[in-house]
């Protein structure tokens, strides 16, 4: 394969990749339905290579199961899985801000607070009922949760602490789509930012763990009668 065909075959993936995972997230292929490799291909008339690897890709996130042979499903969802991933991501997350904030410099202070700003800018529009790309907030919140911990260096600590929140995607999503609970988190994300720039260790870990508390309340509330 030439240079070029390989760029195109990777932006082709990309592409693919970056399809499937939106429309997992908006809800368009429910938890549990089937993806196909043949009906991927000729819907973006792709190789079944090319379908294989951005599914793959997609198995990495958690986002997608395989079962032997049995082919690709969109991962289930639960109350206790998500109860489950926020108990354990709790305690790492915690950890991770209190070793990063603990270990606090002017170079992770002005990254934090460049991702807390960008993040306030689309909560606040949230907040005064204006629709917000949920694509965008995604990537502004983890964002403002990787600048935290970025002083944090204990890899086997973050390796876990990156798996558990690639589990808690869609639950976080579900909990930032609905606007029926009443919940302030641009709020929440100011508070832990004030604590942050304190260099507030303790605090700043207390309020990432009742900030990830308030989403396991919320996601009860709001799928207890949708998903068992």
């Amino acid at each position: 394969m030439t240079t070029s065909a390989a760029a195109k075959s990777k932006t082709l993936i990309e592409t693919i990749y970056a399809s499937l995972r939106h429309e997992i997230l908006n809800g368009r292929f429910l938890p549990g339905s089937k993806l196909r490799i043949e009906k991927i291909r000729e819907e973006y008339g792709v190789s079944s290579s090319s379908a294989r690897e951005a599914l793959s890709r997609l198995l990495a996130e958690n986002l997608v199961t395989t079962e032997g042979q049995r082919g690709f499903s969109v991962s289930p969802v639960s109350l206790n899985d998500f109860k489950d991933i926020a108990e354990m991501r709790k305690l790492l997350e915690s950890k991770a801000v209190f070793e990063s904030v603990t270990k606090a410099d002017d170079d992770w202070e002005a990254n934090l607070v460049m991702a807390s700003h960008r993040l306030a800018k689309i909560e606040n529009n949230r907040n005064l009922g204006k629709i917000i790309d949920l694509d965008e907030w995604e990537a502004m919140n983890k964002t403002f949760h990787n600048a935290l911990i970025a002083n944090c260096h204990n890899n086997w600590l973050l390796n876990f602490r990156t798996t558990l929140y690639q589990h808690s995607i869609r639950y976080i999503r579900m909990c930032v789509a609905d606007t029926s609970f009443h919940r302030d988190v641009r709020q929440e994300h100011q508070a832990i930012f004030d604590a942050a720039m304190e260099r507030n260790a303790k605090l700043t870990s207390a309020l990432i763990e009742d900030h990830i508390k308030k989403s396991v309340d919320h996601l009860m509330s709001l799928l207890t009668n949708i998903i068992e």
